[in-house]
């Protein structure tokens, strides 16, 4: 089985797809597919699929979908399969158990890519922690689950994978200013503080990306116009860490220069306390 979720939903056996049309067995594997060889309790899936306003038969509907699904993945096996459906979608005591190889779920190998990254990244391997992230964020298609109806519990699980994302993106493009390439994140860089008015993290890599470019005086706009956002929207300045990057390009820092500064840290921390 092949199960992605970094995107539109998409369950394959043996080629074919096993993904409900209906909208609730399409949650109920969706979230089965987060949690591959661990029990689910029912109270969870219950909980996902109808929250607060739960009907009096939520538990046979339960097992009507789990019924649904098995037959889906018969289907997909043929009958010359070594297992059966209810060993692969078996019934625990408490819950269910969608018994597959972590591996199988894409999920678990963009995770695998993110800390073998982070820990390159950690020991100055540059260009090793830069392939590791961008061979991660290529294993998107779109928004996580984006054809899913998600309730509360899958609800948080997409918020933890795109905030996983944006900060992948953020220590990719640290890794790449770390070895040089600021020129080439000007304009990725510039989308990405469009869609992220707010992220100082996003402004400072950009600020340093166009300081190293030649371009102090738009380096500095970039912080003007965070500060004046912050200041109107929240009432607050800067955080300090981006007020010393900022009077380090008013000073011309060397710390800010690529094969002078320091290299196991992020570009935000350059000027942590």
């Amino acid at each position: 089985m092949e199960i992605q979720v970094l995107g539109p939903l998409s369950a394959d056996v043996n080629g074919v797809s096993i993904v409900p049309t209906a909208s609730k067995p399409r949650q109920l594997l969706a979230l089965f597919a987060f949690y591959p060889g661990r029990i689910v309790p029912v109270p969870t899936l219950m909980e996902e699929l109808w929250a607060t306003d739960m009907p009096q038969s939520a538990l046979t509907t339960l097992q009507t979908y789990v019924v649904q699904l098995r037959r889906r993945l018969g289907t997909a096996m043929g009958p010359d399969a070594p297992g059966t459906a209810k060993e692969v979608l078996a019934t625990r005591h408490g819950g269910y158990l969608l018994q597959v190889p972590p591996e199988s779920v894409d999920v678990h190998r963009y995770e695998q890519l993110v800390t073998g990254g982070q820990s390159a990244f950690e020991v100055g391997e540059d260009e090793r922690a830069a392939k590791h992230f961008r061979d991660a964020l290529a294993m998107w298609s779109g928004p996580a689950l984006v054809d899913v109806r998600a309730g509360s519990v899958l609800g948080i699980e997409v918020m933890r994978l795109e905030e996983s994302r944006l900060v992948t993106v953020e220590r990719r493009i640290d890794a790449d200013l770390r070895l040089g390439r600021h020129g080439e994140l000007i304009a990725e860089l510039t989308d990405l503080i469009a869609r992220h008015p707010r992220h100082e993290g996003l402004h400072s890599q950009a600020m340093v990306a166009l300081y190293r470019s030649g371009r102090q005086a738009t380096a500095l706009d970039v912080f003007r116009a965070l500060r004046h956002r912050l200041i109107e929207e929240l009432g607050v300045e800067p955080s300090p860490q981006l007020q010393r990057l900022h009077q380090a390009m008013l000073t011309v820092d060397p710390a800010l220069d690529v094969a002078s500064g320091p290299r196991r840290t992020s570009t935000f921390g350059l000027y942590a306390a």
